[in-house]
């Protein structure tokens, strides 16, 4: 009689080309991380701003325009460009070139005075008030706040962190918190590190939440020229 006995396969091996395959990757994949962490070490020679020189021209412009908060940010505008040369960063001057920003759960406006793939500089705020979360970011955060106050706290803290105007809200990499800015609160905002990084904190309620997709075009519209226009005179 014929046999009955069911052939078996036998276990599938990996061909050399599968190792082969596996193996660059991993390689790739070891070399960017080489990479990154190269970068990050290095990142403070594209610097160009000092977080120091502007919480003075902050306090300084508060003291130029006291309750005058367009004055304050065109006295602002006009000693960066006075500063700091074309040929070493680009500035957007245009003082109308306002956006809405939602992040975080908190919604206000913002002014792009500079972005680069290692620095931005911005005007931030609201004349309603707004609060949210801080996200959790690549880079450090310098709030310089100009009209109001800001107040914050993190987890385990039983009493808020206040910061009225002329102060400086710091938040290293890594950091988060709960934010609220009072009415009428407006901040010139520095952020250093890996700004692209940042973004997509930025981009998630408008995405997600607001559906408001002007805003959106609007907001990479100007990010992407400025870090463009930066790029182009080797600003990082």
């Amino acid at each position: 009689m014929p046999s009955s006995k069911k052939s078996q396969k036998s276990p599938s091996i990996p061909s050399e080309s599968w190792y082969i395959t596996w193996a660059a990757r991993f390689g790739v994949f070891a070399v960017l991380i080489a990479t990154c962490g190269w970068l990050d070490t290095i990142k403070d020679r594209w610097y160009v701003f000092e977080p120091n020189s502007l919480h003075e021209l902050a306090q300084a412009a508060i003291a130029a325009s006291p309750n005058d908060t367009a004055g304050m940010i065109t006295h602002i505008v006009t000693n960066l460009t006075q500063t700091y040369p074309s040929t070493q960063i680009k500035l957007n001057t245009d003082q109308s070139e306002w956006v809405f920003n939602n992040a975080g759960g908190a919604m206000g406006a913002m002014y792009i005075i500079h972005a680069s793939i290692t620095e931005y500089l911005i005007i931030f705020g609201t004349p309603l008030g707004t609060e949210g979360h801080t996200g959790i970011h690549t880079a450090d955060d310098y709030f310089n706040i100009l009209v109001g106050e800001q107040w914050a706290f993190r987890p385990g803290q039983l009493e808020m962190e206040r910061y009225p105007a002329g102060s400086v809200h710091f938040m290293p990499r890594g950091v988060a918190k709960q934010y609220k800015m009072h009415k009428g609160c407006f901040a010139l905002e520095y952020a250093r590190g890996w700004i692209p990084l940042m973004l997509p904190f930025g981009f998630a309620d408008t995405l997600t939440s607001t559906l408001d997709i002007p805003t959106f075009y609007n907001t990479a519209r100007v990010t992407g020229r400025e870090m463009m226009r930066n790029l182009l005179i080797g600003k990082i």
